[in-house]
């Protein structure tokens, strides 16, 4: 299996707002889903281009995608973030591919539910666990009826590791030789994993509370209580007690240090956007000085966390929400 740790060294965001943790080289299980359950594709066209865009952008980011499943209302995505990291990678492929979805099929309003979901994964634990996990979705729903089946299905990246399909983003190499060093036997290595965790139900070890997730269920996490055992675990973290501590000792220490202009105005960009989002309002009509129903209490938010947590001036906090420089004054000085 494989035995290459995770090497993080920054952080994209800071502890206290729940923010994403992450940095170049860091492993997430990504997921998407569409508001109110509804579809995020239509028909293979759009398929295609949720795909291009992903590969592309992995490409010119350096980003690593090692598994993946396009559902009809929901995706997952297993990979490790490049250089801009997850968040402008996501935010990139999710609203250029909503601007697209939009256009085509001549709607409004948001596509996505939500802030997609992202958990950081010990890599030496989960990686092939998750690969199987993500790469069965289509079969576990009845997409396609077997295996074999599956190596046909397109919108799955077990195509890819089966060279059924061309998508040379896919890290094909990289997943194989976790289960080998020769293709041939790798190959059946993996497809004998696939064939095991089918019988496997591993949707609350994936999908459950930071402890339940990372200690498999809630009888084992009994069972450790039982043992007087104490361990850490967080919601955005799948791994194990010492590999929490380290994700989150690095995130402190992260949070030492100063924010650069271009973190910041990538935090501040983000805040506002998902802001809006929950609002279900544009960005164009926070900024546009209307104080009707929930703006004035939206743009308080976000001005004492600009103004506080990012060390912005009044004026720039002004200027990115649409107010006046007193306005913000007066906001810090009630809070």
């Amino acid at each position: 299996m494989c035995r290459q740790l995770l090497k993080s060294k920054r952080q994209e965001s800071h502890m206290p707002r729940g923010a994403r943790l992450d940095t170049p080289g860091t492993l997430h299980h990504v997921m998407v889903r569409g508001i109110e359950q509804g579809s995020i594709v239509r028909d293979d066209s759009d398929r295609v281009e949720f795909l291009r865009r992903m590969g592309l952008l992995a490409k010119t980011s350096g980003t690593s995608i090692y598994a993946f499943a396009l559902m009809t209302n929901h995706a997952h995505i297993l990979l490790k973030s490049g250089s801009i990291g997850l968040s402008l990678y996501m935010r990139r492929l999710l609203s250029g591919y909503a601007q697209y979805f939009n256009r085509r099929h001549k709607r409004v309003g948001h596509l996505f539910q939500n802030r997609y979901k992202s958990v950081i994964c010990e890599e030496e634990a989960y990686f092939d666990k998750l690969v199987a996990y993500i790469h069965l979705n289509p079969l576990r729903v009845g997409l396609v009826a077997s295996l074999r089946e599956l190596a046909l299905y397109p919108w799955s990246g077990h195509a890819a590791i089966m060279k059924k399909v061309c998508c040379d983003w896919v890290e094909r190499e990289y997943v194989l030789h976790c289960f080998g060093s020769r293709e041939g036997a790798a190959r059946e290595a993996y497809l004998a994993f696939l064939e095991e965790e089918m019988g496997i139900d591993r949707e609350k070890e994936f999908s459950g509370g930071g402890l339940l997730r990372s200690h498999g269920g809630w009888e084992q996490v009994q069972s450790m209580r039982k043992k007087g055992t104490k361990v850490l675990s967080d919601e955005r973290i799948l791994g194990s007690d010492a590999f929490v501590r380290d994700v989150l000792k690095e995130a402190e220490e992260r949070m030492a240090l100063p924010l650069s202009a271009d973190e910041r105005s990538m935090l501040i960009n983000e805040d506002i956007e998902q802001e809006c989002r929950k609002a279900g309002i544009t960005e164009a009509f926070l900024r546009s000085g209307s104080r009707s129903g929930m703006l004035a209490s939206i743009r308080k938010g976000l001005a004492l966390k600009f103004v506080y947590d990012y060390g912005l001036s009044m004026a720039e906090t002004g200027r990115r929400l649409g107010v006046t420089t007193n306005a913000v004054g007066y906001m810090v000085r009630n809070r």
